[in-house]
């Protein structure tokens, strides 16, 4: 096992305490939004190999059926197929769309014979992977997720009670709920020139006398990315805060954007990502509207289910497994072995990972590589989340 060295990703959402504070270490004064943790080839993790620090995914690459397992090199190829993240928002991110495995794999083959070059900033498809993720908050956290049913999003609509948005109302009242949703979805992508600065003014006005909190959180965003169309799509989404230990999963063609918190993030690794605003990069309406999905069910909020010591947050793919231990001083020692990959994570307290006579004492924001076939052992008195993959088997 390997203790890993990890990239901050230094994004201007990022907050500049959330995840120093975990660390128990100073601010740097600079945004630090995500903390990566995994083989993505943008930003992976290091290992130490005979006193030498190597990137994870050349490590995976040298011997991938040794580090992965054979049924994790079967289904996925040579590739470790998560990335796990402590994910600290400040500011809102961009409302964004995932694709599912064929969009990704056809979007990606057509760019490819267009001959769009993969750092394009234009380009759509820099894989051929889908996007799957989940998020469990660690603070109160604050996010949109999933269109809201057209009578929803009317009265919040008649609620900012500005005149230039009647049109929309009407479609949302009068047309069949996802059609409705559709045919207001693609209007805010490309709005009148005058709509962005009516639905801020009157956001304004509505913030200064309500206390909801939904309102404010929209309020926020209007402020933060003067002009951005992604306002208006932000509006058609479902408010969602989750309280610590909760999560959301978020499938294909769901939009959703990150408001504030700091949160254990894990999703496939693929960098395909359709966004529909707030942000300084490239917006495709044409594919976000092939791609999102109107009639999508509100993502539910997912608390883990008790297995064997060991609580599982419940994910709908194999890309992915990730689950949590609350050990305690005294407490019985976790052991596990598996014929996959796994990350630890400690995010509170003390936790000591143990393996083939080997152990590592980790705190908070700090994480462990585990080659697939070995057994660990997690004991002491703090939260380590494993993330591992969904095809994942125990064994002995």
């Amino acid at each position: 096992m390997d203790l890993l060295r990890n990239t901050v990703q230094p994004y201007d959402w990022g907050s500049r305490t959330l995840l120093p504070d975990l660390m128990g270490v100073p601010p740097t004064g600079a945004p630090q939004a995500e903390l990566w943790m995994g083989a993505h080839p943008a930003a992976p993790s290091r290992v130490s190999r005979d006193g030498t620090l190597m990137p994870l995914d050349r490590v995976v690459a040298e011997d991938p059926e040794g580090e992965l397992g054979t049924v994790t090199m079967r289904r996925f190829g040579p590739r470790l197929p998560f990335l796990l993240k402590l994910l600290a928002a400040d500011a809102p991110l961009s409302v964004q769309v995932h694709p599912d495995l064929a969009q990704a794999q056809a979007g990606f083959a057509r760019e490819d014979a267009l001959g769009v070059p993969l750092d394009a900033p234009h380009r759509n498809y820099r894989d051929d992977q889908h996007k799957p993720e989940m998020i469990v908050a660690l603070t109160p956290f604050r996010g949109l997720c999933g269109f809201r049913s057209p009578a929803d999003t009317a009265d919040l609509l008649g609620s900012l009670k500005a005149p230039a948005l009647r049109p929309y109302i009407e479609t949302l009242r009068v047309v069949p709920g996802p059609q409705a949703v559709a045919e207001v979805f693609r209007a805010f992508l490309r709005p009148p020139p005058d709509l962005l600065d009516a639905v801020a003014r009157a956001l304004a006005v509505a913030a200064a006398g309500s206390d909801e909190v939904h309102i404010a959180a929209y309020d926020r965003i209007a402020r933060a990315y003067p002009g951005d169309s992604g306002l208006l799509s932000a509006l058609m989404l479902r408010y969602v805060e989750l309280g610590p230990g909760e999560a959301l999963f978020l499938g294909a063609g769901v939009p959703h954007a990150y408001l504030s918190g700091l949160g254990v993030e894990i999703m496939a690794s693929s960098d395909n990502v359709l966004r529909c605003g707030l942000t300084s990069k490239h917006v495709d309406a044409e594919e976000l509207t092939r791609v999102v999905r109107v009639d999508a069910l509100p993502a539910r909020v997912l608390t883990p289910r008790e297995e064997e010591g060991e609580e599982v947050y419940p994910a709908p793919v194999d890309d992915f497994r990730l689950s949590r231990y609350v050990l305690r001083a005294g407490g019985p020692r976790r052991r596990v072995a598996l014929d996959a990959p796994q990350i630890l994570l400690c995010v509170t307290g003390s936790v000591t990972v143990s393996s083939s006579g080997e152990s590592l004492d980790v705190g908070p924001g700090q994480a462990v590589y585990v080659p697939a076939g070995a057994e660990v052992g997690l004991e002491g008195a703090g939260t380590a989340f494993r993330a591992t993959t969904g095809t994942a088997e125990r064994l002995g």
